[in-house]
């Protein structure tokens, strides 16, 4: 029988696959943990609890809430952001947490929308300026701009000056009469010398069969005269036989109700671009420079309409288009740039998509922009990759950042990126699985190579995320809960001065003054955690009128919500487990005898390294953290910084793990840990 110390300085690796439990051989496994559930880990490889979540808003039954939800950030300044939350038909605005009332006097706390449920899943979005576009392949594209105060929106649909042209069906017809142009190229008049038009032809175009001249027809005169723009120039103004040019009929919208409108968009240099509609899955279309909603190619000169379609072995439908070091399409099949030699700009005659790697994206997952990267969600939904450009491979490729935690996404619905605004925040990215209703987080921090993914959990389901661009950004969430035997339908945030879910809390001139707490209707019939002053309170039942009788009066705070749910742990014989909760992996000692995978082991003591922290619990043993001359369970609990330890601890088992979680609603932030060994045969 033989000792050793273990030490775990860090946990930048968070949450890794169980399948990798027996992976001793790789750096990650010093720094990775077997279970990460309900923490989120800094880039410097500290694990802390994750924020509580503070109620907001309950999303009134008759908006459906459960056929569909879509929250998307809106930017009006960087002094004045937004939240919107869409549902069926109707639109709300929440402003740094708290929603807006009386939306444009109407007394609603809605604005009307045509977006109904059925396009929310998919709904994509861009942003130029002050003005919010939606798209959709099934809803007209929609506009959405704010007016004079944070209550006055309007939303209605983009008036494009000139729509993109498809022949879907051909039908071709060759006059019997000459045609004369009066110029070679530019606005031409076109002059038949029979009566061969009609005004139905606007919009088809005539081309002559040499190849030197093609028009598209945008006036009717008459008969015999007809106006439009030259697409290939003529050879001269002479008069073309009738035998030698023909009138090509079936031109039309490209996007239409009948044949579908884009399903995606962004802005690059000047352009609205947009692509993917039902009707043309592999086309992409680029407005003219300045002039986002005119998609008018006309002659080809650089500052016009683009267009191109992926034409390859695949049916590579658009997914999704970014605007990063080069314009990048994402397809069900594969991954496409629009390169830009020597920083040359968008032309339509470099408008040439090039295949770059073949992944896949998902449909209706919108890819996240990371330190000169983009994330996105491989299709089948079972990788996030990084899409990023290599100077030493001069080429892009496609990593996977979720190769080590690829179970912690479970049907994913969506994505947010929560951006780092201080150097102790990395970005964090935020998933939502539509399988268990969880949400996979992802602290990402690249030029560190720091990855360090957890698993996050509530009382119900997430069903969206999204991320408010304010100052300190703002994560919001819409919940579903089940509320005295009733399904409901949350918004609420993320909020670090929070230590429990849906909660309530009140300081300073908000405080009730008595043991009477109000404010918790959506919480009725509910057994909630209090804390008042640091210091944890009696559970209480939420009565009919949504109020608590506490034990005492609060002084400086006081807090109810839901605590942080259990869950079946399925590498711990199916144990009911707490969250917060952190647990290592199976230990490996290195010893010069060899790996101890198959020894008995036991953890005889453990020293936790922690900083700011009021609670935890260590291999089921309870850490006291009151001082001896402050035993009284009415004052709060101070916070710790230092080392605590815990044990010694009895049993032998393989494994050999730490497991560190809380039995109460306080706050954690765990730095490092180091635990003696005993390793038996």
């Amino acid at each position: 029988m033989s000792r050793s110390i273990k030490v775990q300085t860090n946990f930048a690796v968070g949450e890794i696959n169980p399948e990798l439990r027996g992976r001793i051989d790789i750096v990650q496994y010093e720094s990775a943990l077997e279970r990460a559930r309900n923490v989120i880990i800094k880039p410097q490889g500290i694990a802390e609890r994750r924020p509580g979540m503070r109620y907001e808003h309950t999303i009134p039954s008759a908006a459906t809430p459960e056929s569909g939800v879509r929250l998307v950030p809106f930017s009006f300044s960087t002094t004045q952001t937004y939240m919107l939350l869409f549902v069926n038909n109707r639109m709300y605005v929440y402003k740094e947490g708290t929603l807006q009332t009386n939306i444009n006097g109407s007394g609603n706390d809605y604005l009307v929308t045509t977006v109904a449920s059925a396009s929310l899943s998919s709904l994509y979005w861009t942003q130029s300026a002050d003005t919010l576009l939606l798209f959709q392949e099934d809803l007209i594209p929609q506009q959405i701009v704010r007016g004079v105060s944070h209550t006055a929106w309007t939303i209605g649909a983009i008036t494009f000056a000139f729509t993109p042209l498809y022949l879907f069906t051909a039908s071709e017809t060759a006059p019997a009469a000459t045609l004369t142009p009066d110029v070679t190229e530019g606005n031409v008049t076109l002059t038949a010398s029979a009566g061969v038009f009609v005004a139905g032809d606007v919009g088809d175009q005539i081309y002559v069969d040499n190849g030197f001249g093609r028009v598209r027809i945008t006036g009717f005169t008459s008969t015999t005269v007809v106006t439009g723009v030259t697409l290939v120039p003529f050879f001269d103004t002479s008069a073309i036989a009738s035998a030698a040019w023909t009138l090509e009929g079936g031109w039309e919208d490209a996007w239409s109700a009948s044949k579908g409108y884009p399903r995606t968009a962004t802005f690059h240099e000047g352009r609205l671009v947009v692509g993917g509609s039902k009707s043309l899955p592999t086309t992409v279309w680029g407005s003219k420079v300045g002039e986002y909603f005119n998609f008018d190619k006309a002659a080809s000169l650089d500052d016009e309409g683009l267009e191109a379609t992926i034409d390859t072995d695949l049916v590579n439908a658009v997914t999704a288009i970014h605007s990063g070091r080069d314009l990048q399409i994402f397809t069900t099949g594969t991954e496409f740039i629009l390169p830009q030699l020597d920083g040359a700009p968008l032309t339509p005659s470099n408008f040439i998509p090039k295949p770059s790697t073949r992944r896949g994206s998902e449909v209706g997952i919108r890819p996240q922009s990371t330190e000169g990267g983009t994330l996105f969600l491989q299709r089948g939904g079972k990788a996030i990759r990084e899409f990023l450009f290599t100077d030493t491979q001069g080429s892009y490729i496609a990593n996977d950042v979720s190769l080590l935690s690829s179970h912690l996404l479970q049907g994913p619905t969506n994505m947010a990126m929560r951006r780092g605004t201080n150097v102790d925040e990395g970005d964090l990215l935020l998933v939502v699985n539509g399988d268990d209703g969880t949400m996979a987080a992802f602290t990402i921090l690249r030029t560190q190579n720091v990855i360090a993914p957890s698993l996050l959990s509530t009382e119900g389901s997430y069903l969206d995320v999204a991320v408010e661009d304010a100052d300190t950004p703002l994560v919001y969430m819409v919940v579903e809960r089940e509320i005295n035997s009733s399904t409901v339908y949350y918004v609420e945030l993320f909020d670090s001065n929070y230590t429990t879910d849906s909660a309530v809390q009140y300081s300073g001139g908000s405080l009730p003054g008595t043991t009477t707490m109000t404010g918790l209707t959506h919480l009725e019939a509910e057994t909630i955690k209090v804390i008042a002053d640091d210091a944890i309170l009696t559970d209480e039942l939420v009565d009919g009128s949504g109020e608590i009788v506490t034990d005492r009066v609060a002084t400086t705070y006081i807090e109810a919500g839901l605590e942080y749910p259990t869950f079946t742990d399925a590498l711990a014989d199916g144990a009911t487990k707490t969250t917060p909760l952190l647990r290592t992996m199976p230990v490996e000692t290195h010893l010069k005898s060899g790996p101890i995978i198959g020894f008995k082991k036991r953890i005889v003591q453990a020293s936790i390294i922690l900083d700011d922290t009021q609670a935890i619990t260590v291999n089921g043993e309870a850490v006291p953290f009151r001082r001896l001359d402050d035993m009284s369970l009415d004052s709060g609990i101070a916070f710790f910084t230092g080392t605590k330890r815990a044990g010694p601890f009895l049993g032998y088992d393989y494994e050999g793990q730490i497991e560190v979680t809380q039995d109460e609603p306080l706050f954690m932030t765990l730095l490092a840990l180091e635990y003696k060994v005993s390793v038996g045969q």
